[in-house]
């Protein structure tokens, strides 16, 4: 285990199939962090992830990936979290912030915020996907579909979704015609149709492909000319300004 960096895992741990029962726990240290975001293919509001450390004998079958639940059931469970959880804690980056330094980056930047805020300084952070960024020395590992596997990361996916709905929810009542009580600014197509109609709020990301036509557009200057492949690394490049390339 190496402080600041991606422990590395050996065992099938966190890589199975969803399991029958969520997995209370992927290191052996008290007050283990889990975070996820939400709203990260939106094309305006914030991006919000929240940062969960439970109980290690938390218990809770309901539980679950927040896109498995129903918004009644995610309703149900935010009280549950919030009043049984060692620590949690919910931050945003906005959508200025988005198109700064790129949707991956502002992600795990809304992560580190959460953690900021937490009253419980974690000793070891789990992630939802497969990027993060080193926060302090704390060791930290990324697991792909990790709101399946584990409860932190779970309850961390259901509190980033609830507090970020019901800031789209306020938001709609600013700009109604956008439908973002329904949509939470998905890009749905009656989205993209209010915002061909309508034009865009303060809260779209300006660098997104709001109209949808951009990859049809992008698929079709590739397909005339001659492209050279390049390998994606397996490690995660950062940039000198810390920053990952989009």
């Amino acid at each position: 285990m190496k402080n600041g960096k991606p422990a590395k895992n050996n065992s099938k741990v966190g890589l199975v199939d969803t399991p029958e029962k969520l997995l209370s726990c992927f290191s052996t240290v008290t007050y283990e962090c889990g975070c996820d975001e939400a709203g990260r293919g939106c094309l305006a509001g914030p991006v919000v992830a929240a940062a969960v450390i439970l109980p290690s004998d938390f218990n809770c079958p309901l539980l679950n990936d927040s896109k498995q639940l129903t918004a009644l059931q995610r309703d149900t469970l935010r009280p549950i979290i919030e009043r049984e959880a060692f620590a949690w804690a919910v931050a945003e980056v906005s959508n200025d912030e988005i198109d700064v330094i790129n949707i991956l980056n502002a992600s795990i930047l809304a992560m580190h915020r959460a953690m900021d805020k937490l009253e419980i300084t974690p000793e070891y952070i789990i992630v939802d996907g497969n990027r993060f960024k080193p926060y302090g020395e704390i060791p930290y590992q990324t697991i792909v579909k990790g709101d399946c596997k584990y409860l932190s990361i779970a309850a961390a996916s259901v509190l980033a979704k609830t507090h970020r709905d019901e800031l789209m929810q306020q938001l709609h009542a600013q700009y109604p015609v956008y439908s973002w009580d329904k949509n939470k600014a998905y890009p749905t197509l009656k989205h993209r149709a209010a915002i061909r109609l309508f034009g865009t709020t303060p809260y779209h990301r300006m660098t997104f492909d709001l109209l949808g036509d951009k990859k049809l557009i992008k698929k079709d200057t590739q397909s005339q000319s001659v492209t050279q492949n390049h390998p994606i690394p397996d490690s995660l490049s950062i940039g000198h300004d810390g920053l990952i390339p989009g």
